[in-house]
C-alpha cells in the first residue's frame, strides 16, 4: 500500500503521510456527494457536514430501479507487508469516476483495535483514500458501538436471567455468547464472571473482538429492520440442561438489541480524495464470519450508480468464496467483474523470499510466487466471473519483475494491469477502469456459487476445501461428524459453510507460502450462526480477540493544541 512512483529509476521525495493527505483534500458538504448520486438531502440523515446515513424509507422507494454492474476487488494470499485491496478498490473508483462513469465505492469500516495495534486504518492510503479518514478509522457514525451494545445487553440477560431463577434452565456450562469490546486486548479473552457475594453464578466467559460478533455478521447480512429483528432473534446464545438450544427470542432480548441496532443498519455515505461516493458500512471478521460490507450498502449503491465498486476481506481463497457463496448467494447478487490485486513484493514471497529482501529484484521468485496469484485467478474464474490482475506498483520493482507476472498470468487468458493509484489516485487507475469497464459490460459473466444449497453440509465443507484451497481432503473427529449431523436435523442443512482458518495459507498452515497441493484442511470446532444463517467451519486456531503489539501504532498517536489528531494512518 506505499507505491510511490510509475518507475523503479524516477524515486520521488518522500511522500506525505496518509493522514496528511487526507487533511489536505478538499473535501466537500456530504450534501452534494448525495446529489452525485441523485439522493435528495431530505433522505439524507447527517452526521456533521461530511458523513450522513441513507435514510431506509428511501432505499425502500428504490426497489424498481434496474442494478448497476458490481465489481469485486479481492487479492492473492496476504503477506505482512500488506497488497493494497482497499487503496486499489478507491483509486478504481476514483479512475471511473473521472472517466464519466456514474460510479459508488463500497468498503467495510475500520475497526478501533487494529487501528490503535499493529495493522492501522483501513480507509486506504496515500492519494487513494476515503474521507475524512479521522473519522472512518475512529468512532465514525458510531455503527460499531452499537453493535458492541446490541451484543452486551444479549450477554447481559442471559447471567440477569439466570440470576433470577434459571426459568429456561440455561446451563452455565454451555453459554456460547462471549461479551465484546472493540479494541485489541488479550487480558480479556478468558475471564470469569460473576465472582462476589450477589454478583450472579460464576462462570468461564470471555471478550471477543465486536467485529467478530455475529451481530455485526447480521447486520451485514440484513435487507430491512424487519429481516434484522427476525436474524437477532434466531441468535442461539446456550443450551438447556437437556441440550435444547437457547435463542435470544427465548430471553426475550431481539427487540430491544434491534432498538439499539436501528440507526446502525442506514449505510453510511463518504467520500474518496477526489469526491467520489463512497458507502463504508459493516465490517464483519473475514474468518468467523464472511468479511464484506453491509448488503444494505451495495444494494443501494447498485440502485444509484452505474458501477459499484466493492472488497472482500483477505485472500481471494477466503474472501471472495465467502463473498460469492455467502453473501451473493443470500443477497441475490450478481457479480460483473473481478479485480485480484497483487504486488511483485507478495509474489517474491510467496516464491520463497524473506521480508527483508524484498526491494532486491528477483525474477524467478516472482515467477515460482505466481503459481499463488494464478490459483486465485483460477478459483475466481470457478464462479464464473471474469478477473483481471492489478499490480500495485512499488518503488522498488523492476521492469523485468513486471514483464514476469504480465507474462505469467497472460497464460490463464487474464489481463495485467500495472497500477499507480497509491502516487497518482484515480489517474493511476486509469488503464484498470478501462479494462474493468470492459470485462463488466462484455457480459461475460455467468456467476454461479460454488455448490448448491442442498449439498450436505460435509460435503460443501470438502467441496470448498479441494477446490479453493487444493486441499486433498477434510477430516474431522467423531464428535465434530455428530455435531454436523445434528446441525443437519436440527433444519440448518441447507445453509452456507463459512470456513475459519489462516488468511496467510492455502492451507492451515500458516508458514506454507505459495500454492500448497495435496494438504488436509482438519476441522476443529463448528459453530452454528444462526442468525447470520452459516455454518462457521473452524479449521486451525483461529483469534477471535486480538492483543497489542511490542509497541502498539497508539503509543505514537496524539492530538496537537489546535486539535489536529497526529500518528493515525
Amino acid at each position: 500500500m506505499n507505491a510511490t512512483t510509475n518507475t523503479a529509476t524516477a524515486p520521488r521525495p518522500e511522500p506525505a503521510s496518509d493522514i496528511e493527505i487526507a487533511r489536505a483534500a478538499a473535501i466537500k458538504p456530504i450534501a452534494d456527494i448525495g446529489e452525485t448520486l441523485g439522493v435528495p438531502w431530505k433522505a439524507m440523515v447527517p452526521y456533521g457536514h461530511t458523513k450522513a446515513k441513507i435514510d431506509l424509507d428511501y432505499i425502500r422507494s428504490l426497489a424498481d430501479r434496474p442494478d448497476g454492474k458490481l465489481i469485486l476487488v479481492t487479492g492473492l494470499t496476504p503477506t505482512p507487508p500488506g497488497e493494497g485491496k482497499t487503496t486499489t478498490s478507491v483509486g478504481l473508483s476514483d479512475a471511473l469516476s473521472a472517466a464519466g462513469r456514474n460510479v459508488a465505492a463500497c468498503l467495510r469500516e475500520p475497526s478501533l483495535g487494529p487501528c490503535f495495534g499493529m495493522k492501522g486504518g483501513a480507509a486506504g492510503g496515500g492519494h487513494a483514500q476515503v474521507i475524512p479518514m479521522e473519522d472512518i478509522n475512529l468512532h465514525f457514525t458510531g455503527d460499531i458501538h452499537a453493535i458492541g451494545m446490541a451484543h452486551n445487553l444479549l450477554a447481559a440477560m442471559i447471567d440477569n436471567h439466570m440470576n433470577w431463577g434459571n426459568k429456561l434452565g440455561i446451563d452455565p456450562r454451555r453459554v456460547s455468547w462471549r461479551r465484546v469490546i472493540d479494541m485489541n486486548e488479550r487480558a480479556l479473552r478468558e475471564i470469569v464472571a460473576g465472582l462476589g457475594a450477589g454478583n450472579g453464578m460464576p462462570r468461564e466467559d470471555g471478550f471477543d473482538i465486536t467485529v467478530a460478533s455475529e451481530i455485526m455478521a447480521i447486520l451485514c447480512l440484513a435487507t430491512d429492520l424487519e429481516d434484522l429483528q427476525a436474524r437477532l432473534a434466531r441468535i442461539v446464545v446456550a443450551e438447556t440442561m437437556d441440550r435444547q438450544p437457547v435463542t435470544a427470542a427465548d430471553l426475550e432480548a431481539d427487540g430491544a438489541m434491534a432498538v439499539l441496532l436501528k440507526d446502525a443498519l442506514m449505510p453510511n455515505l463518504v467520500q474518496t480524495l477526489e469526491n467520489t461516493p463512497a458507502f463504508v458500512h459493516g465490517g464483519p471478521f473475514a474468518n468467523i464470519a464472511h468479511g464484506c460490507n453491509s448488503v444494505m450498502a451495495t444494494k443501494t449503491a447498485l440502485k444509484l450508480a452505474d458501477y459499484v465498486v466493492t472488497e472482500a476481506g483477505f485472500g481471494a481463497d477466503l474472501g471472495a468464496e465467502k463473498f460469492f457463496d455467502i453473501k451473493c448467494r443470500k443477497a441475490g447478487l450478481k457479480p460483473a467483474a473481478a479485480v485480484i490485486v497483487a504486488t511483485a513484493r507478495a509474489l517474491k514471497m510467496h516464491g520463497g523470499v524473506g521480508l527483508d529482501d524484498l526491494k532486491s529484484e528477483n525474477v524467478t521468485a516472482v515467477r515460482d510466487g505466481c503459481e499463488n496469484l494464478l490459483r486465485h485467478v483460477r478459483n475466481i474464474k470457478a464462479f464464473g466471473v471474469p478477473p483481471v490482475v492489478a499490480v500495485n506498483r512499488f518503488d522498488t520493482d523492476t521492469d523485468a519483475e513486471l514483464a514476469a507476472i504480465r507474462e505469467v498470468v497472460a497464460e490463464e487468458g487474464v489481463e495485467t494491469v500495472i497500477c499507480t493509484h497509491f502516487a497518482d489516485g484515480g489517474a493511476g487507475a486509469a488503464q484498470l477502469a478501462d479494462t474493468v469497464t470492459a470485462l463488466a459490460d462484455g457480459g461475460e459473466s455467468d456467476f454461479k456459487p460454488l455448490y448448491p444449497d442442498e449439498m450436505p453440509l460435509w460435503d460443501k465443507i470438502r467441496t470448498v476445501a479441494q477446490r479453493i484451497y487444493a486441499a486433498e481432503d477434510i477430516t474431522a473427529d467423531k464428535q465434530i461428524r455428530n455435531r454436523i449431523k445434528a446441525l443437519e436435523k436440527a433444519g440448518y442443512g441447507d445453509v452456507p459453510v463459512c470456513i475459519a482458518k489462516t488468511q496467510y495459507s492455502f492451507s492451515t498452515d500458516a508458514s506454507r507460502r505459495g500454492a500448497p497441493t495435496g494438504h488436509t484442511i482438519p476441522i476443529r470446532e463448528v459453530r452454528l450462526s444462526a442468525g447470520a444463517g452459516f455454518i462457521v467451519v473452524v479449521c486451525g486456531e483461529i483469534m477471535t480477540m486480538p492483543g497489542l503489539p511490542r509497541r502498539p501504532a497508539a503509543a505514537d498517536m496524539g492530538v496537537h493544541a489546535n486539535g489536529d489528531i497526529h500518528g493515525l494512518f
